[in-house]
C-alpha cells in the first residue's frame, strides 16, 4: 500500500474498508485479464437472442452500478432500459410479459430474498436473466440463466468499495460485448485507478472542509451520475451526514433554493457530454457563492474553490465513473475518521440486507 493510502495497523479503525480500497487496481486488473473472456461469451449468447428491451434490478450500492449500466445501454446500444420496482412483483403479485427481455440482477452477494424472488418471476415471464454478483455460488446465480462473477474476492468492510468498482467494469465490458466491441478502453483503468489512491494525502486535506458539516450535495450529469449517488450512500452510511444527490438538472427543478454560501456542494464533471451538461449547474452554483469542490479534470478543478483532478485525458467518457468514484471513496473514509466513527461498523447496517 502507498504512503499516502489510509494505513491498515490492527487497531486502527477502517483498517478493513482501507484495505478493500486499495485492492482495487488488482481487481479492475483481474477483471481484464480473467473476467473478460467469460462476459465476452455470455455477451454474445445473450445478443443472438437479440432482447426488445432491458430491465436492470438491483438495491443499494448495487442499484448505483445498475444506473451506470442504464446509461451504457441507452447511449452505447440505443436500447430501452429501464430500472424495475421489485415491490410489484414480490409484494403485489404483478404479472408480466417479458418475453424476449434481458433481465439483468445486480447484487454484491447475490442473497436479498426479493431479488431472488423477482428474478425468478422474471424468468417465468419469458425474460432472459442475468445475474452480476461476487458470489457465483449465491442463490441469485442459480436462479439465473446467466451469471457474470465479479471477481472483486472476499468483502469484510460494511462499505461496498472494490465490489462496486468491479461491478461497473464488468458490466462495461458485457455492454461492450452486446454490441461487438472489445472493450479496449477500460485498460487504462487499473494503473490509473492506482495513481488516483496514491493521492490520499490530498483526499485527508479536502476531508476536513466536510468534518462538521450539517448537509452535503453531490450533482452531476450523465454517466457522472451513478457516481454521485453513489459518493452520498458512502458518506451517509459511514459519517452519517445527510448526502443529497441530484441530477444537475434535477438540482435546478428547485432543491437549488437550498444552496448558499455555506452548503458544501461536490460536483463530478465527467470529460466528455456529461460535464459539458453540467456547465449551467456549475455557473448557478457559483452565482449562488456555494461552497463548491469538484472531481473532475484539472481546468474545472482549478475554476472551483477547491478539488480533486482526475486523469481524465484520452479516458473514454464511458469508463470514467470507475475512476470517479475512488476519490470519493477515500472521502467518505477520511470524513468518517476525522468525526471519530469507524467506518468498518457503521450503526445499523449488515452486510447482506435481507429486503422482501
Amino acid at each position: 500500500m502507498s504512503a499516502t493510502t489510509p494505513a491498515q495497523h490492527s487497531d486502527q479503525p477502517g483498517r478493513i474498508m482501507s484495505g478493500e480500497m486499495a485492492e482495487q487496481p488488482a481487481v479492475l486488473r483481474r477483471i481484464l485479464d480473467e473476467g473478460a473472456p467469460r462476459i465476452r461469451e455470455i455477451a454474445e449468447r445473450i445478443a443472438a437472442r437479440n432482447p426488445r428491451f432491458v430491465l436492470l434490478t438491483a438495491r443499494g450500492t448495487s442499484d448505483n452500478a445498475a444506473l451506470y449500466a442504464k446509461y451504457l445501454i441507452e447511449v452505447l446500444l440505443g436500447k430501452p432500459c429501464g430500472l424495475t420496482s421489485m415491490s410489484t412483483t414480490t409484494a403485489y403479485g404483478a404479472e408480466q410479459d417479458l418475453t424476449d427481455v434481458l433481465v439483468i440482477t445486480v447484487s454484491q452477494s447475490g442473497g436479498s430474498p426479493d431479488l431472488v424472488a423477482s428474478t425468478e418471476a422474471a424468468r417465468e415471464a419469458g425474460a432472459i436473466t442475468l445475474a452480476v454478483t461476487n458470489n457465483p455460488d449465491s442463490l441469485l446465480a442459480a436462479v439465473s440463466e446467466f451469471h457474470i462473477d465479479v471477481l472483486a474476492g472476499p468483502e469484510n468492510a460494511l462499505p461496498a468499495t472494490k465490489t462496486y468498482t468491479a461491478e461497473l467494469l464488468a458490466l462495461y465490458l458485457f455492454v461492450e460485448g452486446l454490441r461487438g466491441g472489445d472493450g479496449a478502453a477500460a485498460k487504462v483503468l487499473p494503473e490509473l485507478a492506482q495513481q488516483i489512491l496514491d493521492r490520499g494525502d490530498e483526499v485527508k486535506q479536502l476531508a476536513g472542509r466536510y468534518r462538521f458539516a450539517e448537509r452535503m450535495v453531490i450533482t452531476s450529469r450523465g454517466y457522472g451520475y451513478p457516481t454521485a449517488k453513489e459518493a452520498a450512500l458512502k458518506l451517509m452510511e459511514t459519517s452519517y451526514i445527510p448526502a443529497l444527490s441530484y441530477s444537475g438538472a434535477d438540482l435546478l427543478h428547485g432543491p437549488l433554493a437550498m444552496v448558499d454560501n455555506i452548503s458544501p456542494v461536490i460536483a463530478i464533471v465527467t470529460d466528455g457530454k456529461g460535464g459539458q451538461a453540467l456547465q449551467p449547474v456549475l455557473e448557478r452554483l457559483r452565482g449562488r457563492g456555494a461552497d463548491l469542490v469538484v472531481i473532475g479534470p484539472q481546468a474545472e478543478v482549478d475554476r472551483a474553490s477547491a478539488g480533486f483532478a482526475l486523469p481524465t485525458e484520452g479516458v473514454a467518457e464511458e469508463v470514467q465513473p470507475i475512476l470517479e468514484i475512488l476519490p470519493l471513496q477515500l472521502l467518505a473514509y477520511e470524513v468518517t475518521i476525522a468525526r471519530g466513527q469507524d467506518p468498518d461498523a457503521p450503526r445499523a447496517l449488515a452486510k447482506v440486507t435481507e429486503t422482501r
